[in-house]
């Protein structure tokens, strides 16, 4: 029986060699998948230079046998099948499916969403965009707020905001219907963990870019959230993870340069947003200041550029002018 070190090293040099860019931390969460462990169960093992049947452990202490040594050959056939899963799942790695793809879900933030075909699938830095909305509501003192989350795909925006901040209500708009499942999916997921969110999100299937989309609440919203689609037509994706499985809907910008959507969507926000209220846009690195020239032509003031974890501008803020 092979060790998980020599597992996991083995498999990263086959997905090193298809060009993933992450081949070990990818191995590890597969494996942590296969035997429905923890990430840090599968780094342990490797540390203390266990057998792959060592990740066994937690389906066994978990059998009703719970307490007794589980027998050689139920362990044997657990651990087979568990690496037939891995196996199959490395497969699938291998011919650069999208990892989250394989496991089903993705991390944002508190939640884990579930995500599959016809779903974006949500990135850290977008993170970032929850967090200024968050940020923004303490320094206002604000306990609750009035929230819309344009082009929501999963839901990761507007449910990790609701859910951290506790009374607030979310209108979260995804023009896909397909897409919409997986929003509602993990609406029912996160409302069993979250019960009292359940009457205050709201999702509309509609067009994030046309006015009449929520008009009955134009000047009444504290803050936009949105990560548009907005990658340049002119700059497909090389990534096949990126190019041939999030949805080409979620992904491009509607135009050369990228920039159609998203300046639709700072119109949109400037309407629904009440005076003093801020809008959070994630964008592409090569569009920070020319979607900032143009919120500032949409009555938005102290408009910035933010950057991501990598330091590349990622995202911009901007409040809806107050009426003097």
């Amino acid at each position: 029986m092979a060790t998980v070190f020599e597992t996991v090293r083995s498999s990263a040099a086959i997905l090193s060699a298809a060009g993933v860019d992450t081949p070990e931390h990818d191995v590890k969460l597969l494996l942590a998948e296969a035997f429905h462990v923890d990430l840090r169960d599968v780094d342990k093992a490797m540390l203390m230079g266990d057998d792959v049947e060592h990740l066994n452990s937690a389906l066994a202490s978990d059998s009703p046998e719970s307490g007794a040594w589980v027998n050689a050959k139920t362990t044997g056939n657990t651990v087979a099948a568990a690496m037939e899963r891995f196996h199959s799942m490395m497969d699938r790695r291998s011919k650069r499916e999208p990892l989250q793809h394989i496991t089903g879900h993705a991390p944002f933030r508190y939640l884990d969403l579930k995500v599959g075909p016809g779903v974006f699938i949500p990135r850290p830095e977008t993170e970032l965009v929850v967090q200024e909305g968050i940020e923004w509501t303490t320094r206002h003192g604000m306990y609750r707020a009035k929230v819309v989350d344009l082009c929501a795909g999963s839901g990761a925006i507007g449910l990790a905001f609701a859910t951290e901040v506790p009374g607030s209500e979310v209108w979260a708009v995804e023009k896909s219907e397909r897409t919409a499942q997986w929003t509602r999916r993990n609406l029912d997921e996160t409302t069993k963990r979250y019960p009292a969110i359940a009457g205050n999100y709201h999702l509309e299937i509609a067009d994030a870019t046309q006015m009449p989309t929520l008009n009955q609440l134009d000047g009444t919203i504290d803050i936009v959230l949105t990560n548009p689609p907005y990658v340049p037509l002119s700059d497909i994706p090389v990534q096949p993870e990126v190019r041939d499985y999030d949805p080409d809907l979620a992904l491009y910008g509607g135009s050369a340069d990228g920039t159609l959507i998203p300046e639709r969507i700072i119109s949109r926000a400037s309407k629904l947003l009440k005076p003093g209220g801020l809008m959070v846009m994630e964008h592409d690195v090569t569009q920070g200041e020319r979607l900032a020239a143009f919120a500032r032509t949409c009555d938005f003031v102290d408009v910035v550029v933010h950057n991501d974890y990598t330091g590349r501008p990622r995202y911009l803020t901007a409040e809806k002018q107050e009426i003097v």
